[in-house]
């Protein structure tokens, strides 16, 4: 199991001075992180996306990290491809160099975008990506193990030319796909790729993209593998405060999580830009929350079952609360099929205080207790 952070640089402040400190928080918390024993830090990459996501050069976000940290793994969550935003012969130069400079720390992963805002910005129509994407997908790769590359292709023509420098890792660094409904898990399978599931949908949601990943990627063709280094992971987003006390941790996390989300429908749905000033000072009722939690994103549906009395706080199938609550909550994403959680507390609303104290309370409480189980589960093995 691998326990790690992901963040969108996600900012309610879009000034230059909110831009410094969303940045500034960023950098504290991944040192701690790495201290702490955390896997690896992801970023995202966005671009145009007020508020909702501020990190449009994630490059140098990580290269910045991985010279500041020691052993946490450095991870693209993902690389636009559409060669407008990244031309592929440069992602192939950005990623070597970056996993020869952190000594083989990087993980990448690939996608298109999620909005029209973006894909807009630099000439394309979202829904007409696809093929383009695929087309970088498989080119890239080839980058990191020929000493030249020459490519006829529908969008991009390159002439014979070698490209420098080459990875760290051989043949390169293990490669992912962002996922968010079926049909992107079983392309992650089938081309025998990594699938990050960027989803509030809970541990039932990712049990059925688990199956569906598996089952792809056990049945993939030779063919269709992308790169040279089959990647059988899944990857599961896990919203977390964590604090000692509990309650607090859920409002916190909560209303969080709201502008998250509704900062989110802004710019992917055409909803209304968040606006917490106007907000009831607890969300976690059924007024307003209510709406909130049953917000589509993508495929998935993310909603709340109002009438169980047990949510009168209202945590919304995730790790807000205390560390046995993150526990319990983690254990079922296990249970579902993850093979790494996604924690992101960096959302909206959120205080940088709640996300160190979120951050110190997984890494000295919540992996230990579950790298304890894993080796008390091999010993005993052994013994039997």
């Amino acid at each position: 199991m691998k326990f790690s952070l992901i963040y969108e640089a996600q900012t309610t402040d879009s000034s230059r001075e909110g831009d410094r400190k969303v940045f500034d928080d960023t950098v504290e918390q991944v040192v701690l992180a790495d201290k702490l024993g955390f896997d690896v830090v992801w970023a995202v990459e966005h671009t145009a996306l007020s508020n909702y996501s501020h990190s449009s050069a994630p490059e140098t976000l990580l290269a910045f990290l991985a010279g500041k940290t020691e052993r946490i793994g450095i991870g693209h969550g993902v690389v636009c491809l559409p060669p407008a935003m990244n031309h592929p012969v440069k992602i192939a130069e950005r990623i070597s160099t970056l996993d020869l400079l952190s000594k083989g720390r990087v993980h990448f992963g690939m996608g298109k975008g999620g909005t029209q805002q973006e894909a807009g910005t630099f000439g394309y129509d979202l829904t007409k990506l696809q093929p383009q994407i695929d087309e970088m997908m498989y080119l890239i790769p080839k980058m990191f193990v020929q000493d030249e590359i020459e490519h006829d292709g529908e969008f991009v023509k390159i002439p014979r030319r070698p490209i420098h420098p080459k990875p760290y890792q051989f043949p390169h660094p293990p490669m992912y796909m962002a996922c968010t409904n079926a049909t992107s898990l079983a392309t992650a399978g089938g081309r025998g790729l990594g699938a990050l599931v960027l989803g509030f949908g809970g541990p039932d949601e990712v049990a059925k993209k688990n199956a569906t990943y598996r089952e792809a990627f056990a049945k993939r063709k030779a063919e269709d593998q992308v790169g040279f280094r089959p990647t059988e992971h899944l990857a599961a987003l896990c919203p977390a405060i964590v604090m000692q006390d509990g309650q607090a941790a859920r409002k916190i996390g909560i209303r969080g999580q709201r502008y998250f989300l509704e900062s989110l429908a802004h710019w992917y749905t055409g909803g209304e830009k968040p606006d917490p000033s106007k907000w009831d000072e607890d969300v976690t009722t059924t007024g307003s929350g209510q709406a909130v939690l049953n917000t589509s994103w993508g495929s998935e549906k993310v909603s709340v079952d109002f009438s169980d009395p047990s949510l009168e706080l209202l945590n919304p199938n995730h790790a807000y609360g205390t560390v046995a609550d993150c526990i319990g909550y983690v254990q079922r994403l296990v249970d579902a099929g993850a093979d790494e959680i996604l924690f992101i507390c960096q959302m909206g609303t959120i205080p940088q205080e709640a996300q160190l104290e979120t951050i110190r309370n997984i890494g000295e409480h919540v992996i230990p207790y579950f790298r304890n189980a894993l080796v008390k589960g091999r010993e005993a093995a052994v013994e039997a």
